[in-house]
């Protein structure tokens, strides 16, 4: 069946299935380039290694806001203008969002080099984890293109329908880093310098296996040298739509800074070596939501283009109940098996890993029901609502949780930190129902009302070129 047929006429579930399996996969697998750094660095190295990586997360989250910017923005457009049938326009916005997943990491990497000590300090690494922070980062910094163009374009990759390659790209990648990490860590022993040339090699396999998909012609929008010099009009609305995530990827940056300062003044080292291992839990329980979200995405941006509005809720509705159910399954694994997932990063520190685990409970405790505000967030993006977007993106760390982590610990020590996470996430989830529920009801409005001739005649003539004779 012709590729734009099936996204308009095939059942929403299996869509759905078809999408996100491929999604959630390479999503788990793409989480494990930290969580993989933090275990081979933490039994090979040390907790003092751990408290370094935390230290080099936020700047690692930068990097990936860039290419969720325009990543993701350009995957929004890409997947309504196939859905209105205009394949040039794609193809556009495919070539511009290239270029800067290229020039943007690049600027970023650069203005790294230059304020690296600062920067670092300023991220909460104290003067025993700085040399660990400094060894690991300034090398993870050289491959910034790399991670930018093997993420972002990997989501045009998703945006065209063809999820299964876009999870080969991130397999390729979670792979060859698990085995260099242990052969440069275990039998080279260059310890911190080692596990970060195993993650930027393994991103610069990935970035060629998607250039190698664009330049060998199996792709269904081409890159083509005329579309890559950058067009305003262009950017904006690619930015415009991937600020969003962006924006909650910066913010998670800032809450990310404020969290390991705030640690390291009120528990050490210890405290930030903790929140280290807590989050690398949190993003493997995390990811499959997100992976259902970037499965859902092209089928509710194609369909809304195509003003196929039922098929936008029911694809919505699914991504929900989809992504909590499995997100329920991984905070029950969490809560009967806490000491052996904590026990992964660290071998034989009963201290660390009894102070980990306590935090680690409290922290996550109302994370089945983020799957909530994630789908609908991914919701906003996909039909190209970038304000609501933001709003949403933005709700839990920067309006919530930065505040509670300022006011909180202040009580309650660490264990303020600890509490202020389901805070956040009960606040976050609320604003985020009160947003979708307005949102859903305005669009079973506009699926009742009657179409204009020319909307009649749009919907006639796309039918037409996605008819039975594309099969």
């Amino acid at each position: 069946m012709d590729r734009s047929l099936e996204m308009r006429e095939r059942s929403i579930g299996r869509l759905l299935w078809s999408f996100s399996l491929p999604a959630i996969v390479g999503m788990m697998v793409n989480s494990l380039y930290n969580v993989i750094d933090r275990i081979f660095v933490g039994r090979g190295i040390g907790s003092l290694a751990i408290a370094a990586t935390t230290v080099a997360f936020p700047l690692m989250v930068v990097l990936m806001a860039v290419s969720i910017l325009v990543g993701v923005g350009a995957t929004a457009l890409i997947s309504i203008r196939l859905g209105e049938q205009k394949k040039e326009e794609a193809e556009r916005i495919a070539g511009n969002a290239m270029t800067m997943l290229i020039l943007l990491p690049a600027a970023a990497a650069g203005l790294f080099f230059v304020f690296s000590e600062p920067i670092l300090v300023a991220c909460g690494a104290s003067p025993e984890v700085l040399p660990y922070a400094m060894d690991f980062t300034q090398i993870i910094m050289l491959g910034a293109v790399f991670s930018s163009v093997s993420m972002g374009a990997n989501n045009f990759i998703r945006a065209e329908g063809n999820p299964k390659v876009a999870m080969y790209t991130q397999l390729i990648g979670a792979v060859f880093n698990i085995i260099l990490n242990y052969v440069f860590i275990f039998i080279f022993g260059w310890g911190m310098k080692g596990s970060a040339f195993a993650t930027i090699l393994a991103q610069m396999i990935s970035a060629l296996w998607v250039i190698g998909y664009f330049a060998t012609g199996r792709s269904l929008v081409k890159i083509r040298l005329a579309n890559l010099r950058p067009q305003w009009a262009v950017l904006s609305g690619i930015m415009g739509i991937g600020f969003g995530q962006f924006a909650m990827q910066i913010a998670a940056s800032v809450q990310q800074v404020v969290l390991n300062n705030t640690l390291t003044a009120y528990g050490g080292d210890m405290a930030l070596s903790a929140i280290g291992i807590v989050m690398s839990i949190a993003t493997l329980l995390f990811m499959p939501v997100l992976g259902v979200a970037q499965g859902a995405q092209p089928l509710i941006g194609y369909n809304y283009g195509a003003r196929l509005y039922k098929r936008v809720v029911d694809t919505w509705k699914l991504a929900v109940l989809a992504g909590t159910g499995i997100v329920l399954v991984g905070y029950l694994v969490l809560h009967i098996w806490p000491e052996q997932l904590v026990g992964m990063f660290s071998e034989g520190d009963t201290e660390l890993i009894a102070f980990t685990t306590h935090a680690m409970l409290i922290y996550m405790a109302l994370i089945p029901l983020v799957g909530f505000q994630t789908v609908s967030t991914t919701y906003f993006q996909a039909v190209g609502k970038a304000r609501q977007a933001a709003v949403l993106s933005l709700s839990r760390q920067i309006l919530f949780f930065i505040p509670l982590l300022l006011i909180l610990p202040r009580y309650w020590g660490a264990e303020g930190v600890w509490r202020a996470a389901p805070i956040a996430d009960a606040l976050a989830i609320g604003l985020s129902a009160v947003m979708i529920y307005f949102e859903i009801k305005n669009l079973k409005k506009e699926a009742d009302k009657p179409l204009t001739d020319t909307q009649r005649n749009e919907l006639i003539a796309r039918h037409k070129l996605c008819g039975p004779e594309s099969e």
